[in-house]
């Protein structure tokens, strides 16, 4: 695993090592989507000297969640949790990066404080559920309703809250912010003319759907400078009934924007497996991936979707991406990267635990013991 452990720099990042923490919904914040003790040992138990984690999807809004007990960056008390994570990765050595998230027509009322789920164009996310807490602790799924299309005036409002957002990340400590513009999300929703039907300036041409996530990128940028603001995509995702006519072309021409945005990195989610029914539908178009955009982004490219370390390796030697984001493994092995320099086992990850309880299956997962 030699190319995995060489120094990287992204954008004003300065790594040891490339193996990343990916942004994975754990849903295990205190009430008010305020980190508490628990987030703080799960993020210092996985920060590593010169590593960099990206912490989970974190909602903008009070009016945008799809996950109950899923974090917020809108509120003095969610700052303040953060700024409790943060300050225990630093003392690890560690950097961390905080995702920013606004779901879009994958929010639900219930946790959005009643108020309907928003898109560029009123079109439901089919078959697409969110999840909900019971009174007795448990979690049930919910379909997403049909969204309400956005009047102009609001969209400039929420990139003013991704801005405002981004100040109480910084103000927390963090080392920079991702957009989360992939699973189908409000950014990506804008972007694919399967879900944006839109005839003014925010819809219809290339250039008027990457409106919308550009200038989310410009008011991050214009909060943190150059080299701390990056973004997350999945040019292959079908998640959340996501579909465009010409993806190949759609995220060609995001990457080349995105040249122009002195980004820390483009984080790029690859195809996983995917059964025949998806290519043959008529919707779901070749995979576009790292390899695919490297030749149009001039950047640092992380690479997620399911590595295994010599996956991993074998990514970074074809100089397709230059780090590699590890989330199942990260969640049942804190010491993921010492694990892997030094070719320690791996401890089976616990779907079952992914989303919502306690300490179980969250932080009681121990480093290896030689």
């Amino acid at each position: 695993m030699n190319a995995l452990f060489t120094p990287v720099t992204a954008g004003k990042l300065r790594l040891q090592h490339r193996v990343v923490m990916a942004p994975t919904t754990r849903m295990r914040t205190d009430n008010g989507g305020v980190p508490g003790d628990l987030m703080v040992e799960y993020y210092r138990q996985r920060a590593s000297r010169g590593g960099l984690l990206i912490a989970e999807a974190t909602a903008i809004s009070p009016f945008a969640n799809a996950y109950a007990d899923a974090p917020g960056i809108f509120n003095p008390a969610q700052q303040a949790g953060w700024k409790r994570v943060v300050d225990a990765v630093h003392e690890q050595g560690g950097q961390i990066v905080l995702q920013l998230w606004h779901p879009g027509r994958q929010s639900l009322p219930e946790l959005s404080e009643g108020q309907d789920p928003v898109a560029p164009s009123a079109l439901i996310a089919r078959d697409t559920y969110g999840m909900v807490k019971n009174e007795d602790g448990t979690y049930e799924g919910k379909l997403f309703p049909e969204p309400r299309a956005l009047a102009e005036r609001e969209i400039v409002g929420i990139i003013a809250a991704f801005g405002l957002a981004a100040k109480r990340a910084k103000a927390a400590g963090f080392d920079g912010v991702e957009l989360h513009a992939a699973n189908g999300y409000l950014p990506e929703q804008f972007l694919l003319d399967g879900t944006n039907l839109r005839r003014d300036k925010w819809g219809g041409s290339l250039a008027n759907r990457t409106r919308f996530l550009l200038q989310v990128v410009a008011a991050l940028t214009d909060v943190w400078g150059a080299g701390r603001v990056a973004v997350r995509i999945s040019p292959s995702g079908i998640y959340g009934d996501m579909r465009d006519s010409d993806p190949a072309a759609t995220f060609r021409y995001l990457a080349e924007k995105l040249n122009d945005a002195a980004l820390a990195y483009l984080h790029i989610i690859e195809p996983r497996i995917v059964g025949p029914e998806d290519r043959d539908s008529g919707y779901y178009a070749e995979p576009v991936a790292s390899h695919q955009l490297r030749t149009f982004y001039h950047g640092t490219i992380i690479a997620a979707g399911g590595f295994k370390p010599e996956a991993a390796e074998q990514m970074l030697a074809s100089k397709d991406a230059d780090l590699i984001a590890f989330g199942r493994l990260f969640t049942a092995n804190p010491d993921l990267p010492a694990r892997i320099q030094h070719g320690y086992p791996l401890t089976p990850y616990q779907r079952e635990t992914f989303f919502g309880g306690n300490e179980r299956g969250y932080i009681d997962f121990p480093a290896w013991q030689r």
